[in-house]
């Protein structure tokens, strides 16, 4: 990685230890692809990022998807999701407190997570592969938030900020697929009893699979491929919500059951 890009992953990574978020960092992503795949270049500051984490002990457990929203990606003028790690001090319990120092410029989404039983070593899948490969679906909560001053973001400092994650709630009941329809799996989140926000699986590229789908193709490309035991965060099933201090969530996802994030007053 060239020396102005490795400049970006060090801003990203203090801005991460210290709290204090950082000017967009687009234009500097842009002159480190010295002319080349912005996009690419991105994803070697995210995967920089990502290996300064492993070496500080930390293990990788899964991948988020982002971008899911057709309407998000028109926003930010691209036609395809987006990645990003997870890791097991990112996991949060199912109504445990989140303490407010872990959060940075913190919004809420609700998704379907999926949890593999199989590797996916193909450059390229198919649902039936993903169907095979899925031991079991559970709700699911992705606290995201921004390295990057007040969410102004562009591709470029999303993928290279980890695809803007932060933290992620899992649910306890384990359902098998045959016994879902993913499309059709409607979702109310609500904020201390007020609906904040609602969907279905149907917004994340039409059926939560097909972003597996891609994330597999794109991982097993990448040299990186999924395996076994990986969690995948599969992508909003509605609009995120911004999250204030004390605020409890619960989010209902038919055929799923319920899951609650609650943040420190």
């Amino acid at each position: 990685m060239n020396p102005t890009l490795k400049a970006v992953a060090d801003l990203l990574w203090s801005a991460e230890q210290t709290g204090e978020a950082v000017a967009p960092v687009r234009e500097q992503i842009e002159q480190g692809a010295q002319g080349g795949d912005v996009l690419q270049a991105a994803y070697q500051v995210q995967q920089d990022l990502t290996q300064r984490r492993l070496d500080a002990g930390g293990r990788l457990v899964g991948r988020k998807i982002g971008l899911t929203s057709v309407a998000v990606q028109r926003q930010l003028g691209v036609d395809s999701p987006d990645f990003g790690a997870l890791f097991a001090d990112m996991a949060v319990g199912d109504g445990e407190e989140i303490a407010w120092s872990r959060l940075q410029q913190p919004k809420i989404e609700a998704e379907i997570a999926l949890v593999l039983g199989r590797d996916l070593p193909h450059s390229r899948h198919t649902v039936a592969d993903l169907i095979n490969a899925t031991a079991y679906a559970l709700p699911a909560l992705e606290v995201v938030g921004s390295r990057i001053r007040n969410w102004d973001i562009r591709l470029a400092d999303t993928v290279a900020d980890n695809a803007s994650s932060s933290l992620f709630v899992l649910g306890t009941r384990p359902v098998k697929l045959s016994r879902l329809e993913l499309a059709d799996c409607g979702m109310v989140m609500e904020r201390r009893g007020d609906q904040v926000s609602v969907g279905a699986g149907s917004a994340c590229l039409g059926n939560p699979l097909n972003a597996a789908v891609w994330l597999a193709n794109v991982m097993a490309r990448m040299g990186t491929p999924l395996r076994a035991g990986d969690v995948l965060m599969t992508g909003a099933l509605g609009p995120m919500v911004p999250v204030q201090r004390g605020d409890v969530f619960t989010a209902h996802i038919e055929g799923l059951g319920s899951i609650r994030a609650v943040f420190e007053r």
